[in-house]
């Protein structure tokens, strides 16, 4: 058994089992981002921000430019995780039957009679590309939510279980705001991370139009099955977490919140409203995904901060006078987070 740092408190002992799983997982995770990397050309942390979601039961939100392979990505993920893939674009007619399933009429076994069968639609998937969620009326955006929150979708009357894993991976394009809907932050709060796609670097262009202009094309090994992943969510569940681990992560979320005694003077200056209780619960699964991924055997500060800014900036609201100055919630939370590591170096 690997020792482990002295911390606040004593955490639940990792057992044998686990740390040879956690091994396991830790070259996995090298293994499946080098295998993306061969139709992925940059945007690192986009893909382990991915990984970690998915390993951790949460959803995820992208908000990035068309063009940034965002498509290619999620494909790419599923298809090395053996896990099948759908898109749905999402446009102002679409109904929720569209992405549910519907019953349709259909021949039975015997002659000369008919049977309503339902039919599943897209959302029967492990992982599923909702493409531009606010360009679709609210009654549509809630069948998705629906299914995310409950793994489960009710179509005529009935309950039908959705397949294990399950993630949801929404886009949002930054550009084009006319004739959308715009989430609210109820429905913001269900997905775990909010994650920016950016535009690659000037070299990471170049390798790029390399790669995609000539006639080779890659093919990529699946490596893990979908009971594997199931078995790795677990595993994650099982990692502990030191109480000192929860008191920050409890702070943190309370420090967003400006009518919170402990939130400080500039949060009650530029915030109009923080993050919820679900954050902290997101930050801990998060921090547990992230540890191992990284080869550790229990949770850290560093894999707190690892995942805060996914996991908080859609969730923080900014007010005017922020905008007016150029406050971002990601400038927030990496001030919050300067303020905790103060804390936790006075403490020692």
């Amino acid at each position: 058994m690997p020792d482990v740092p002295p911390s606040a408190s004593t955490p639940p002992q990792v057992s044998d089992a686990d740390v040879a799983a956690i091994d396991a997982m830790r070259t996995l995770h090298a293994q499946l981002r080098a295998e993306v990397a061969k139709v992925i050309i940059g945007q690192e942390a986009v893909i382990e921000e991915l990984l970690i979601a998915i390993l951790s039961r949460g959803h995820a939100l992208l908000m990035g430019v068309p063009g940034l392979a965002k498509t290619t990505m999620v494909q790419a993920i599923s298809e090395v995780m053996s896990l099948q893939f759908n898109r749905i674009q999402f446009t102002p007619d679409l109904m929720p039957s569209d992405i549910t399933g519907t019953d349709i009429l259909q021949e039975t076994d015997q002659p000369g009679k008919r049977a309503f069968v339902f039919l599943k639609g897209p959302l029967f998937s492990n992982i599923v590309l909702a493409d531009e969620i606010n360009r679709t009326p609210p009654k549509t955006q809630s069948a998705l939510l629906e299914a995310m929150q409950e793994h489960k979708v009710t179509a005529s009357g009935k309950i039908f279980k959705l397949p294990e894993p399950f993630f949801v991976l929404a886009t949002q394009n930054p550009i084009e705001q006319e004739g959308t809907y715009q989430l609210p932050e109820a429905q913001l709060d269900r997905f775990m991370f909010f994650i920016h796609v950016h535009y690659p670097t000037m070299e990471e262009e170049r390798q790029i139009a390399r790669a995609t202009t000539g006639n080779a094309h890659a093919k990529l090994e699946k490596l893990i099955t979908g009971e594997q992943v199931l078995a790795f969510q677990q595993l994650i569940q099982r990692v502990p977490v030191p109480d000192h681990i929860y008191d920050t992560a409890v702070d943190l979320v309370r420090m967003t919140r400006p009518a919170d005694e402990s939130a400080p003077a500039w949060v009650k200056k530029w915030v109009t409203w923080g993050a919820g209780p679900r954050a902290v619960q997101y930050l801990i699964r998060g921090a547990k995904a992230h540890a191992v991924l990284n080869g550790s055997y229990l949770v850290r500060m560093e894999d707190i901060e690892a995942v805060a800014q996914p996991v908080l900036t859609h969730r923080i609201l900014t007010n005017f006078q922020a905008q007016t100055e150029g406050i971002t919630s990601p400038k927030i939370i990496e001030r919050l987070l300067g303020e905790l590591r103060g804390k936790e170096i006075a403490k020692k």
